[in-house]
């Protein structure tokens, strides 16, 4: 028996999703088709939406409203310290422990070179030259995974962060995000108090 186009097209839609496969694709696309007319649209207009009314901040790279985003036009917030994450995903964890008050650096990625994913195509080059541009700095945390790509990513942003410091009157600290944080984990799955542990638990890198 053959699907009805539309439903094949939506089934499709769900495979190219990571982490989705054909069966779950099927059963999301058949919840949706139970669901009333009203809440497809509102669902189709979220989506729409999602590009549109989205910006990447210029300074920071997270995904915000506006441009600046709101942690980075923060007064509050301490400029001299950069937590450097891989996704804006990890920002939201961070933020959840209502312990940290610097500013982040978003990488959008991890160097990967088995799906061809090098230092120039993620966030890299950014940071260096923000770190560049403020002889204030004194810290720069390193919160990457603790998986084999965000050690590797980790040790080579270190590596150019070094190479800053040797230019510069004022240096700044290097740490990583240390205890609490099991091998190969994500900060996005981490609970708060893990990942408070974590950011007090830092040390020099």
């Amino acid at each position: 028996m053959r699907l009805p186009k539309a439903i094949e097209k939506l089934i499709n839609s769900f495979e190219q999703l990571p982490g989705i496969g054909p069966k779950t694709a099927a059963r999301l696309t058949f919840y949706l088709l139970h669901t009333p007319q009203a809440f497809l649209d509102n669902f189709g207009e979220a989506i729409g939406n999602l590009k549109k009314n989205t910006v990447e901040c210029s300074i920071c790279h997270n995904v915000s409203e506006t441009d600046p985003c709101s942690v980075c036009v923060d007064p509050n917030r301490d400029k001299r310290v950069i937590c450097v994450v891989e996704q804006p995903l990890d920002i939201l964890s961070i933020e959840r422990t209502n312990q940290y008050r610097g500013v982040y650096h978003v990488l959008h990625g991890v160097i990967n070179p088995l799906q061809n994913v090098s230092p120039e195509e993620i966030k890299i080059g950014e940071l260096i030259n923000r770190v560049r541009s403020n002889e204030q700095i004194l810290e720069i945390i390193l919160a990457t995974g603790s998986g084999m790509e965000g050690e590797a990513t980790a040790m080579y942003i270190k590596k150019r962060l070094e190479e800053e410091n040797e230019e510069r009157q004022n240096k700044f600290k290097i740490t990583r995000m240390g205890q609490g944080l099991p091998v190969g984990a994500d900060l996005e799955y981490a609970d708060e108090m893990t990942l408070q542990r974590a950011l007090e638990g830092r040390r020099e890198y």
